[in-house]
């Protein structure tokens, strides 16, 4: 049974789908009005995981993901720099899209965008009016009244009689006036000049933030959904809002569970452009390979906060390294396979396949639990170099190492992560300098009176390598001696080798 922390419920429970074999996920999407943030991708990624998992599991999953692009901060960015709202969220929807695509967070089933569900909201608004959750102004603006629906705050966790108006709507010169309540949020602005705006019964306007995601979960999914989902910077207001407004126009439950990942810190800090520590996802792409992201990411539970350094990309480059060296020294010795005598017991690879696949899932049932996930693929890494790696295996050994591969891809692809994809750009831009090459032609022919000294040498020049960073150079070394049958082992005490020959 797959276990999740409820937000409402401020607990783990289980996770038990509204219809069998079925999970309706809403998870919010961006506001267009830029590129997105390194906070921002974490949330997506870490949602693509867990859809990744449940369709893993054999859920059928319906992921919905809206854009926002229509809104005050893409109005504001249209007006600096003298374009219309439209273009803007255009070419900020194309970029998410793009870098989403760059770090392999799958597209949703259904991508709505704000602007195209406008009769809906509207629908919407006028049903909460009609039920007396609502009310209009003299301006054409309309509210809700959170006052009238008697759980608000519950999600949150808050108590409406005690919390202060933390609504997003644009604060104006005697805006509050026109409310009953200040904790009153908008579900419908008037249309002020130069702005995009729809007609409606109360005037021409444009909907509020929350009232676009209470809509377009209900036409996408229906009500009650399974999952929605988020940062855990929008279960107030946005969440509470949403919530409010759907379950006090709609009279049943808006969504079954309510799941939030945690923020994301740049050196220990908060993430703002006042400390100048606000990074955007494809500017850090342009230093850090996508895979060694998502890596990083899956270090940390999603509902923890996850802290961003240079020090955790190297961490987890490390770490990814070790996924990928599993892998190919794997693919070194089926590709080499010549040996008459098996060395692997058919048998007992099978068993080790199918305990490890019980580990991976006893761990990600918890609250889908990636860094204890990694720990059981790392343990049964671990096992599969002491397995084959530096051994010449036989053709009957061919099946069951195959076996090993093909879990170690598997499982870190169920996280988001694909091995075969990074080893195929690896290869394809890898090169070999001419030192190392020397090296290794040194070394396959023991020349010289010190055939330890040519080892010696290619450990230096690999360890140099790391050191600096220069990772084609150290895996041109680590590989050329591999193909000799030399396996180097990383240890506290420096690298080891040892020679299967």
């Amino acid at each position: 049974m797959i276990r999740i922390f409820d937000t409402k419920m401020h607990k783990k429970v289980d996770l038990v789908a509204l219809e069998h074999g079925k999970i309706k996920m809403y998870v919010c999407g961006p506001t267009v009005y830029n590129y997105i943030h390194i906070g921002n991708a974490r949330t997506f990624m870490s949602f693509d995981m867990i859809r990744r998992y449940l369709e893993w599991r054999k859920f059928d999953v319906i992921f919905v993901q809206n854009i926002t692009d229509v809104d005050d901060k893409i109005i504001n960015k249209a007006n600096e720099e003298g374009r219309s709202a439209a273009e803007v969220a255009k070419q900020y929807t194309d970029a998410f899209i793009e870098d989403m695509h760059a770090v392999g967070v799958k597209d949703p089933t259904v991508r709505p965008k704000a602007t195209e569900e406008i009769d809906t909201m509207i629908a919407l608004v006028q049903k909460l009016i009609d039920t007396e959750h609502a009310y209009a102004t003299e301006d054409g603006d309309v509210y809700f009244s959170v006052r009238s629906f008697h759980s608000y705050g519950s999600l949150s966790g808050r108590n409406v009689d005690e919390m202060e108006a933390g609504h997003r709507d644009l604060r104006t010169e005697g805006i509050e006036d026109r409310k009953n309540d200040p904790l009153d949020f908008a579900l419908w602005k008037a249309a002020k000049p130069g702005e995009p705006s729809w007609p409606s019964p109360w005037g021409d306007g444009r909907p509020g933030w929350h009232i676009e995601c209470s809509c377009m979960s209900k036409k996408y999914l229906g009500l009650p959904f399974d999952i929605h989902g988020g940062g855990a910077d929008l279960v107030f207001p946005h969440h509470e809002n949403e919530r409010a407004q759907s379950e006090a126009a709609e009279g049943v439950e808006f969504a079954h569970h309510w799941m939030h990942g945690g923020m994301l810190q740049i050196n220990g800090e908060k993430m703002s452009k006042s400390l100048n520590n606000f990074f955007l996802l494809r500017d850090i792409l342009e230093t850090v390979d996508a895979h060694d992201l998502r890596f990083l990411m899956l270090q940390t539970h999603y509902r923890s906060p996850l802290d961003f350094s240079d020090e955790r990309v190297d961490e987890a480059k490390v770490a990814f390294e070790r996924i990928k060296n599993a892998v190919k020294g794997i693919d070194w010795a089926l590709e080499n396979a010549t040996g008459t005598d098996a060395v692997l017991d058919a048998d007992e690879v099978k068993e080790l396949v199918r305990a490890q696949t019980l580990k991976f899932i006893e761990s990600m049932d918890d609250d889908f639990n990636s860094p204890k996930a990694l720990g059981e693929i790392f343990d049964f890494v671990a096992r599969a170099n002491s397995l084959v790696a530096g051994k010449t295996l036989a053709l009957a050994d061919v099946e069951p190492a195959r076996s090993l591969r093909d879990l170690i891809v598997e499982l870190v692809g169920v996280l988001g992560v694909d091995v075969d994809a990074a080893l195929a750009t690896e290869s394809a831009g890898s090169t070999y300098p001419v030192e190392v090459v020397t090296l290794a032609a040194e070394l396959a022919a023991f020349a010289g009176d010190d055939p330890a000294a040519a080892v010696d040498a290619l450990l230096a020049a690999r360890a140099d390598a790391r050191a600096a960073k220069n990772w084609a150079v150290a895996d041109a070394v680590r590989d050329g001696m591999a193909a000799l049958g030399f396996t180097i082992k990383d240890t506290p005490q420096g690298a080891q080798v040892e020679f299967a020959g």
